[in-house]
């Protein structure tokens, strides 16, 4: 019995091994501790990209708008502080704030443009045809997937004074006095040249994200919405508005942002002309910076520009958040 007892003793239970430390011994907690820290380690090597490609440049910008920097300075390889005093001279200026207000509206009118024609195009993906919408959808892509500089000389080229298709199209249907019009010797028409090329290389993104988050809508919400009586715009208020503002949401701030900072386009099609009445902040930073060669200048105003973008954000979903919370 003696002999069984220990034979009994010794053999392990099933299921259960001798090296198998407890749950919730140092072993266990060591590897929680890996666990825990893993996601953030691999977050290291993309911090570090970061850090290098858009942190140094940040701060090698910030440097340089407490600087009197000039043609003078460069040659001789002189650094001269000056503290605030590019702040204060673009603050105390009338030019910065209109340049802000221009850019601001400037921003409105494009993004609301975007946002309902990207909409409208989107819902209309959703209710092609396969074959339609893949012509449709590979339309888009490429005018999103052409280069900005590329689309913008196309349209120079479209709306050129003497030999532009649009003003012979113009002059061809009964608009004579649009045969030699000059689209870009006003502040209107210039914003207006600029506001059609941007919208059209926008219009593509957000057609076809709304247009996928439309397909994550189930059908049984429109059918049941159709048995209660609701017509097609009562189906649009009820159902698909509801599904797809977090991406309306999502997608107007990456708009924001993205038309604001544009400068390749307004640069290429007059350079912030006639008069610089078409420069926005990043123009303005560019022409006063590098155009007129008052670099320290430049990167003040640049600096600025970033605040403006933050506080604009800032204040898109502050109102984002709110109206979240007032429906919860």
């Amino acid at each position: 019995m003696s002999v069984q007892t220990e034979k009994a003793d010794s053999v392990p239970a099933a299921g259960v091994r001798k090296d198998d430390a407890p749950s919730g011994g140092p072993a266990a907690s060591s590897r929680g501790r890996a666990g825990g820290s893993a996601p953030y380690l691999l977050l290291v090597p993309a911090l570090l990209v970061t850090a290098v490609l858009l942190g140094y440049p940040l701060v090698k910008n910030g440097m340089l708008s407490f600087q009197n920097l000039n043609p003078r300075q460069l040659i001789l390889h002189l650094t001269e502080w000056n503290g605030i005093d590019n702040y204060k001279e673009v603050l105390g200026g009338s030019d910065f704030w209109r340049v802000v207000e221009r850019s601001v509206l400037f921003t409105a009118a494009n993004v609301v443009l975007i946002m309902v024609i990207g909409m409208m195009v989107g819902l209309l993906l959703a209710r092609l045809g396969k074959k339609m919408r893949l012509v449709l959808m590979l339309g888009l892509v490429l005018a999103w997937a052409m280069p900005m500089i590329a689309a913008t000389t196309v349209y120079q080229w479209l709306f050129a004074q003497r030999f532009g298709v649009v003003n012979y199209v113009l002059d061809s249907l009964g608009w004579h006095s649009m045969a030699d019009f000059n689209w870009t010797s006003s502040q209107l028409s210039t914003f207006s040249l600029v506001t059609l090329v941007i919208v059209w290389q926008s219009i593509p993104f957000v057609a076809i994200n709304l247009y996928a988050a439309s397909t994550t809508i189930p059908k049984e919400l429109y059918e049941a919405a159709s048995l209660d009586g609701a017509n097609s715009w009562k189906s649009f208020t009820l159902v698909t508005l509801p599904f797809l503002k977090p991406f309306l949401l999502a997608t107007t701030f990456l708009e924001v942002i993205w038309v604001f900072k544009s400068f390749a386009q307004l640069f290429a099609i007059n350079g912030g002309g006639p008069d610089r009445l078409t420069e926005t902040l990043p123009v303005y930073a560019f022409v006063e910076g590098v155009g007129n060669q008052h670099f320290g200048m430049g990167a003040a105003i640049s600096f600025l520009t970033i605040i403006v973008l933050l506080a604009m954000t800032a204040y898109y979903l502050r109102t984002v958040l709110k109206q979240e919370e007032d429906e919860l």
